[in-house]
């Protein structure tokens, strides 16, 4: 295979922000093995997965065209395929519209007809209210566009059970809650970035210390919240000692950027943030196969 080829099909990758969607594969994966007692059957395990993964690869490639001029502005994202115009916004939307269709057939026909309105209605959440209107529009951008990236653990749950059940619900409200503090620690980061393209972030429509100040709310609103799960018996004790000691360092790192006295914190803080969200999940499932704590 010629480098150009390897080169191209690099590009469409690259397209459907492969790190993002494994995140949310693995939030996914979560949600279908908290649904079970046991072993997530393989059909919701492959397919479920499969279908999840082309649709959020799908709104993935259409912010890559959305925010085309956005992102060759910021250093972030000036190297991504269709700022470079490696690839054409024709070619995105096509690709797009082809892993959109591929994931829900798959979803519909293989898993069932719920888990595939969800994840579509997801993929619009975030590819056409969030990305075209919301983060334009409103400094709570990232508040109310974040409940399409907070729905894969839902997607697992009904994958796999075929049902809407108050604990798939409360997985989407850990994200949902973590989303904002997560996010607006990048934003602090980049916050010239986000002025210099007209972005209307919270850091650049309010300034630094709302922000901070919103931040350190917002984490322990989410500190509360991942207690809910060993309060409903959805998880034991394994998950609630970690939930406090992977939150308590959450907490840390909030509060120091609103010191203001640690120019490194908004960006420890985002780091912190993906990692804190992988080993409270880990935690969770560990929990749940070691003490099979009752749904």
């Amino acid at each position: 295979m010629s480098e150009s080829i390897v080169a191209r099909w690099s590009d469409f990758l690259e397209l459907t922000k492969p790190r993002v969607v494994a995140l949310m594969l693995l939030t996914a994966l979560i949600g279908m093995c908290m649904a079970v007692p046991g072993l997530v059957p393989w059909e919701p395990l492959v397919y479920g997965n499969l279908g999840i993964g082309l649709c959020a690869g799908a709104a993935a490639a259409i912010n890559h065209v959305v925010d085309e001029r956005i992102d060759q502005e910021m250093s972030r994202t000036t190297n991504r395929p269709v700022a470079q115009g490696r690839v054409s916004q024709t070619e995105a939307l096509v690709f797009a519209a082809l892993l959109a269709i591929s994931g829900t057939v798959l979803l519909a026909v293989t898993i069932n007809v719920l888990t595939a309105v969800l994840t579509v209605a997801s993929l619009v959440g975030y590819a056409f209210v969030y990305t075209m209107f919301l983060k334009r529009a409103t400094p709570q951008n990232i508040v109310i566009g974040g409940l399409a990236g907070a729905a894969p653990p839902l997607l697992g749950w009904t994958a796999v059970t075929g049902e809407i059940h108050g604990h798939g619900l409360l997985l989407v409200l850990i994200i949902f809650a973590w989303t904002p503090p997560h996010f607006w620690a990048l934003a602090i980061h980049r916050k010239e970035e986000y002025a210099a393209v007209g972005i209307p972030m919270l850091p650049v429509t309010h300034g630094n210390r709302f922000t901070a100040l919103h931040i350190l709310l917002y984490t322990i609103l989410m500190f509360l919240i991942t207690l809910l799960p060993f309060a409903t018996f959805l998880s034991g004790w394994i998950y609630a000692v970690s939930a406090v000691i992977l939150g308590a360092g959450f907490l840390y790192w909030s509060i120091e950027i609103l010191r203001e006295k640690n120019p490194k914190a908004p960006m420890e803080t985002f780091k912190y943030s993906i990692n804190y969200l992988l080993l409270l999940f880990i935690a969770m499932l560990a929990d749940h196969w070691i003490l099979g704590a009752p749904l």
